[in-house]
């Protein structure tokens, strides 16, 4: 693929920018801070308090806004390589403000005092910003603030600074928006320290792997950049997936959904408006804003956690993943592509393309997630569960799925089996339950004991089955 070159270029609150030489790994926030925009700041390093937040110029969903229109993502720039903003348009908070009138955003911080020590303000104003320009925004949407931390000046303030928003005003801001977002080139960028490649295609991709089988796959790095940052990881050659076509597609067909597995999640929800119940109750439950800005679907199946939020709930759909690879692709039913703790399917040199969901759909999905918060959390149990029922109410198949009592993301087969061909009485439900005591070990840590985390396991099924099929348990 050529011996890359030592520069690329973005465009940084509206002046284009040269860099040169810097180590593939450098985050987006050292960058900015080295050049004296010192308003993002580092505070957690995994992307939990939204100190760091800047805003990227990203592509319209076409639900969003007109076609070829833009958006304002907020994202927590510790996480963002470097050269993952080659050709972009970034804008930190000293760049809000318009021609030497503050941006609503930060007026509305300082009217409401906001602010008291300071060092979250300009992760909430740029947060903020992003709502307020939101496409087709009505109230504004608190939830926008969720990845923003505040120890001291208390949230209310805040709340108050972000609900005195109204129009965004005319001026350049706004009018960015009707205009398409920046393209961005392909990229092979090779230091001393390192490689980042930027392929457009998923053939480029595949073969950029054979030819390295050390480097590593990154697409919005909101896993890879803790480990970055926490723990010193560098990797030598970093191949990423944000530009390839083929992973970024999103259809839904006669017979099953199929989701590109670089999209973000942001993206899907937008994409899939008729999206089921449990889609739209799960997504608001999967970290922040600004991780969902650049997280992907793919890229949380393909770390193998065993916390990971998706995998209980793709189970639950019965979804399976496409894989690609340089001889060809294969399909693999979710439930056999984890392998163990960190382990999956994929061979040396694949890729996780996209993940297909087949229709019809559960008559009944809901997902459920045990954590210390309600919102922007790890789960200690995450669950997902689904019934498809016939005409007069018997069971002809069951899903139950669970994150975080494993090693891998698991589905209780014995236990789905119990609940097939049945009405769900009272007995048959005392035998699920009994079933997941037997047939389930979990693991214990300092978010929940291996016994309390099987205790969730039971309640969270009672629950959903005293919600859904009340009147059959009575």
């Amino acid at each position: 693929m050529g011996p890359g070159r030592a520069e690329f270029s973005f465009v940084l609150n509206g002046t284009p920018v040269t860099v040169a030489g810097a180590a593939p790994q450098t985050s987006l926030l050292d960058y900015v801070r080295s050049r004296g925009l010192t308003g993002a700041k580092e505070g957690c390093a995994e992307g939990e308090c939204g100190a760091c937040a800047v805003l990227l110029v990203s592509p319209a969903a076409a639900p969003s806004g007109t076609q070829g229109g833009s958006v304002y993502r907020s994202v927590n720039s510790c996480l963002v390589p470097l050269p993952a903003v080659a050709d972009c348009e970034v804008f930190t908070v000293e760049g809000l403000a318009e021609c030497g009138r503050l941006a609503d955003a930060q007026r509305a911080m300082a009217e409401h005092n906001g602010s008291q020590c300071g060092y979250c303000t300009p992760g909430f104003v740029v947060s903020m910003f992003a709502e307020h320009y939101r496409p087709g925004r009505g109230t504004p949407d608190v939830h926008a603030l969720g990845g923003n931390l505040c120890r001291c000046t208390g949230y209310r303030p805040i709340r108050d600074a972000l609900f005195s928003l109204g129009t965004p005003p005319e001026g350049v801001f706004l009018d960015r928006l009707n205009n398409s977002a920046p393209e961005r080139n392909p990229l092979h960028y090779r230091t001393s320290q390192g490689r980042f490649s930027r392929p457009q295609s998923l053939a480029e991709c595949l073969q950029l792997a054979a030819e390295d089988p050390d480097a590593k796959l990154v697409a919005g790095n909101t896993d890879l950049g803790v480990v970055t940052n926490l723990r010193g990881q560098r990797c030598v050659h970093l191949i990423s997936l944000e530009n390839v076509p083929e992973l970024l597609e999103f259809s839904d067909g006669p017979d099953f959904i199929e989701i590109g597995a670089g999209l973000t999640l942001t993206d899907i929800g937008e994409y899939w408006r008729d999206a089921p119940p449990v889609f739209r109750e799960w997504l608001p439950l999967f970290a922040s804003v600004l991780i969902r800005n650049r997280a992907t679907l793919g890229g949380n199946l393909a770390t193998a956690s065993p916390i990971g939020d998706s995998a209980p709930m793709l189970l639950a759909l019965n979804a399976a993943v496409r894989i690609a690879g340089m001889p060809g692709e294969r399909i693999v039913p979710l439930q056999d592509f984890f392998r163990g703790y960190r382990q999956t399917a994929l061979e040396r040199g694949e890729i996780l393309r996209a993940v297909r969901i087949p229709k019809p759909l559960p008559t009944v999905s809901r997902f459920y997630k045990a954590a210390k918060r309600t919102l922007d959390d790890i789960s200690t149990v995450a669950a997902c569960f689904s019934v498809t029922h016939n005409d007069d109410k018997r069971i002809t198949s069951a899903r139950i799925a669970f994150g975080g009592v494993a090693a891998v993301p698991l589905s209780a087969l014995e236990a789905e089996q119990l609940l097939a061909g049945t009405f769900g009485e009272p007995e048959v439900i005392a035998q699920v339950k009994a079933s997941l005591r037997r047939t389930l070990r979990p693991i214990g840590d300092h978010r929940g004991s291996a016994e309390y985390r099987l205790a969730l396991t039971q309640s969270l099924f009672d629950k959903f089955w005293h919600e859904q099929f009340s009147e059959v348990s009575a």
